[in-house]
């Protein structure tokens, strides 16, 4: 089975486990199972980085929360967080700290291999396994884009940036359409391969991530401006540098 299929599976009930082992395998992945931080940990020293890590928010010892951060510096391996169905407060941070998406318990199997399969794509994209060439540097306003190492550098202040994988496709979908209207589901079906949710806030901690690491102000934007009830528009001339 090729490593880009396996998915490492980070649970402390047993029973998850295994019925995301059974289902997970039978989808046609590779799955390894461990039950704490301490054996997610143990899993990337020995077996290396999988192509996506389902981590449960509440886990002994250390939380998915700081293990999902423990992840981000040093990786940006996809990551879908498992949350209890009624806490929306446990989704928003996920996103903030760098999760790709989230999935409440009790999930629909189903749902969660389309959820999967969605940002395994969106993954592959990013680093170009499935699109033709794409300028490897990109210039726009203050900013300069690395879409090889995924690193965002200030050109006056040389400040660097490592951008997660939901960071990344959110700011490519930006600049692949500057000056164009790009609505919420636009912007989900972009980052979640799927329609925004009503009253979900995950889109809006997204943009607010994107802009804090912009240096963006939501009052007074130079980057990205809010059009009330329409979307949301990239605002600064984008410039193209191929190698």
């Amino acid at each position: 089975m090729p490593l880009q299929n396996r998915i490492l599976v980070v649970d402390d009930d047993q029973d998850i486990r295994e019925l995301l082992d059974e289902y997970l395998t039978r989808a046609g992945y590779q799955v390894s199972t461990v039950k704490d931080g301490d054996g997610l940990l143990t899993s990337l020293e020995n077996q290396g980085y999988p192509a996506l890590i389902l981590l449960d928010v509440m886990l002994p010892g250390d939380d998915g929360f700081a293990l999902c951060q423990q992840v981000r510096r040093q990786s940006n391996v996809p990551i879908i967080m498992l949350t209890a169905v009624s806490d929306e407060t446990d989704q928003i941070i996920g996103l903030e700290i760098g999760a790709d998406d989230y999935i409440a318990k009790p999930f629909n199997p189903r749902q969660l291999v389309a959820r999967i399969k969605a940002v395994l794509r969106r993954s592959q994209v990013n680093h170009g396994e499935t699109q033709p060439a794409v300028a490897q540097h990109i210039v726009f306003g203050d900013w300069r884009l690395n879409t090889i190492s995924h690193q965002l550098s200030h050109l006056e202040h040389g400040t660097t940036l490592d951008l997660s994988g939901s960071d990344f496709t959110l700011l490519m979908l930006f600049l692949s359409r500057p000056n164009e209207v790009l609505d919420r589901d636009t912007i989900s079906c972009a980052t979640r391969g799927r329609e925004a949710l009503p009253f979900e806030r995950g889109i809006d901690v997204q943009l607010s991530r994107l802009r804090h690491r912009l240096g963006d102000s939501v009052k007074y934007p130079q980057y990205i401006k809010t059009l009330r009830g329409n979307g949301y528009m990239l605002t600064v001339p984008v410039n193209y540098e191929h190698p």
